[in-house]
């Protein structure tokens, strides 16, 4: 070794140990900055009023002017939250530094970690205490990955024959956490419980009542899972909305597997059409119990009677006159009532159309288990072969019964399907009939069915259409069958013309125009009606007879399309009316007519 390099040498050994015992003197002296302390370990800053900003305690062996500045994990400057503190020795700060987690440009600062930079003006120093912290703005993952105690594609159901609670599991323990239980159906939409969820616990039971302990009402619900992290972040299994509830959109089911359906007895209608003499099998959710039940044609009295416990009840079809009937099912004060159409064979002019798929479209029955009700509304797709969330389809005792009932009083004889037996090729067929009522709202119907009836009153046919917002809208019919892809309002019907929504008043409607004599038989007016569709445009159709309001919009009228006629009546009180109104009954007469012709 060389002289040179034997005083490098030498110079960097002493300089090493004069390093080590200046750290050494460092570590033994008190640090300038003392009795600092963080609020927070972990801070969300979402406005959510928990664990928002981080507040910084601290004090200075010898007085100082200060700055105080939050850095990241790479020791950047992220934002000076105080600046030019004149401290004395040993004094706190008062009011204490406060971050809250945004940047110097007001941006929210990134998840991650953070240490706090104090800058000494006097000492020409800065010191990053080590005492780190974290920004976690992210809500911890929560899901309702089941209900049991029964294990189904679908809701759970309540009551449990048994008695037994509903198990609903979580896919992780919470730290802490609340089941918060929502109906969503019927509307509106409700809390109605709240269980608090144990800590560690991935499993939450309820048993079917409400905060008082009262058994809820029958209807659709849906478990959400509730959990709080360290942070103070909130995680739903479901997203909640500012008002508290469940967030839906139209065609998207809600995540997870947290539906529970509360009923005590619903009935499964048949979706075809029954010949006279023929086994028909109703679906009967009792839970368990036994049942009484009876059968009757719309309108008439009871003509068979049963007792039951079993889910299936095989009834022999009525013999006689094609006609609709109730299936009801009771259990103590609660009914349940199913229609079913029997067709007695004979060839008939007219064939009358129930429109089950409607029926079903409209009938809030979660089919899938999330806890919101199957609704083709809502662009859902529905099983058709499912019960009847209410005792009878929605509007039939109003609109159906009430056509059917006028029907057989007047000794009308013809021949009834369901549009689902249409669509399948099953039962009665348009082929050989002169005239089709459509009996109530015929909301959805498959592309092709619709092609159908528009080739029957093309090619001569009479469709008369007892409902309002009708033949707009179309599903698609599967195998299994269920109704799927349910389209919004066309901008047209299938006969090309255009109607408006609902109007709600008060409405006389008066006779403009009949050339086909639609209005025979009555005094050509129409008077207090409370809710009317309009028929804006016939398009394509040529307007043969129109009964308007006194702004002289049509709502009821007759259309001549191709060979055949399309009577819209346009006015959801109509059938109603038919055991009161002389004039509406008039109408509904020279119609039939015209079907039958």
């Amino acid at each position: 070794m060389t002289r040179i390099a034997q005083v490098v040498f030498g110079v960097l050994v002493l300089a090493a140990f004069g390093a080590f015992f200046v750290a050494q003197k460092l570590k033994s002296s008190p640090s300038v900055v003392q009795g600092f302390t963080l609020r927070w370990p972990v801070i969300s800053p979402n406005h959510d009023g928990r664990n928002d900003a981080q507040r910084i305690r601290f004090r200075l062996k010898t007085a100082d002017v200060a700055d105080v500045a939050i850095v990241n994990d790479q020791g950047d400057v992220v934002k000076e939250v105080a600046s030019g503190l004149n401290l004395g020795a040993y004094r706190y700060p008062s009011p204490s530094p406060v971050w809250d987690g945004t940047t110097s440009s007001g941006r929210p600062a990134p998840d991650g970690t953070y240490r706090v930079r104090i800058t000494l003006r006097d000492q020409g120093r800065s010191v990053i205490l080590q005492d780190a912290f974290r920004v976690d703005r992210t809500p911890p993952t929560v899901r309702v990955v089941s209900v049991g105690p029964v294990k189904r594609p679908g809701p759970e159901l309540l009551p449990h024959p048994n008695g037994a609670p509903a198990r609903i599991r979580l896919n992780a323990p919470v730290r802490q956490g609340r089941l918060l239980v929502f109906r969503t159906a019927p509307a509106p939409v409700a809390l109605v419980r709240t269980i608090t969820i144990p800590a560690g616990t991935t499993t939450v039971t309820w048993n079917g009542s409400d905060a008082a302990g009262r058994p809820v009402t029958p209807g659709t619900y849906v478990a959400v899972a509730e959990g709080r992290d360290v942070a103070g972040n909130i995680g739903t299994s479901v997203p909640l909305g500012s008002d508290g509830r469940p967030v839906t959109s139209y065609g998207t089911r809600l995540p997870g597997h947290g539906g529970i359906t509360v009923r005590s007895l619903a009935v499964q209608p048949p979706l075809l059409p029954a010949v006279a003499g023929d086994r028909v099998p109703f679906g009967v959710d009792a839970r368990g119990r036994r049942y009484t039940w009876t059968a009757r044609r719309v309108g008439g009295p009871t003509i068979r009677r049963g007792t039951a416990g079993r889910p299936i009840v095989r009834l022999k079809a009525p013999v006689g006159n094609s006609g609709v009937y109730l299936f009801q099912a009771r259990v103590a004060q609660r009914t349940a009532s199913a229609p079913f159409a029997v067709d007695d064979s004979a060839a008939h002019r007219v064939l009358v159309v129930l429109p089950v798929m409607t029926w079903q479209g409209r009938n809030p029955v979660d089919d899938d288990g999330d806890g919101l009700p199957n609704l083709l509304s809502t662009g859902q797709g529905v099983k058709l072969p499912r019960v009847l969330a209410s005792a009878l389809p929605a509007g039939f005792a109003a609109h159906e019964a009430q056509t059917l009932i006028w029907l057989d009083r007047g000794r009308h004889r013809y021949d009834v399907t369901t549009d689902v037996a249409l669509a399948l090729g099953t039962g009665p067929t348009l082929a050989g009939h002169s005239g089709v009522l459509l009996a109530g709202d015929t909301v959805w119907l498959p592309p092709k069915l619709q092609g159908q009836l528009r080739r029957f009153v093309v090619a001569g046919g009479t469709l008369v259409s007892m409902g309002t917002g009708s033949l707009e809208r179309q599903a698609r019919l599967t195998a299994f069958p269920r109704l799927v892809q349910p389209t919004p309002p066309a901008t047209t019907d299938l006969f090309g013309s255009t109607l408006s929504p609902l109007r709600a008043g008060t409405f006389d409607l008066t006779n403009a125009k009949d050339d086909i004599g639609l209005f025979q038989g009555t005094g050509g007016l129409f008077k207090g009606f409370h809710a009317v569709e309009e028929t804006t445009s016939p398009g394509s159709a040529k307007l043969v007879a129109s009964a308007v309001t006194a702004d002289g919009r049509a709502v009821i009228v007759g259309l001549r399309v191709g060979k055949g006629l399309v009577i819209r009546f346009g006015v959801p009180e109509l059938a109603a009316r038919l055991q009161s109104d002389t004039d509406v009954q008039g109408l509904m007469g020279r119609s039939w007519q015209l079907l039958s012709r």
